[in-house]
């Protein structure tokens, strides 16, 4: 990856892209766990989503697999899609964007207050 592809995001566009053909290539329940998984694991993206292409590219090569070996999605994620996206993510109580933001408004706001109150 270069500077020009790490500036414009060409290179995360290949790679959704990627994605996209390796996910039409599931039979129709994969696909739907796909979509639930990239869905789940938005939240724990950061600004660029970078961090997040090494975790559904196994994901991905998860389903792929399980597909081949003619599992169902229920056999091998279970019932509970968000709790296995946030085991892929770290873990329960792993840091969202949400987070981030939340942590970020308070620091900006306690500045601005002791910045008014001093």
């Amino acid at each position: 990856m270069n500077f020009w592809e790490t500036i414009t995001g060409s290179d995360l566009t290949r790679e959704w892209k990627a994605f996209e053909v390796r996910a039409r290539a599931l039979p129709a329940d994969h696909q739907a766990a796909w979509e639930q998984i990239q869905n789940h694991l938005y939240a724990y993206s950061n600004f660029t989503g970078r961090n997040l292409t090494p975790i559904l590219d196994s994901a991905l090569g998860l389903l792929e697999q399980t597909s081949a070996d003619g599992q169902s999605v229920h056999e091998v994620l279970g019932d509970d899609i968000p709790g296995f996206c946030a085991a892929l993510a770290g873990g329960e109580g792993a840091r969202t964007y949400r987070d981030r933001w939340r942590e970020q408004l308070n620091r900006n706001v306690a500045r601005k207050l002791g910045r008014l109150g001093g």
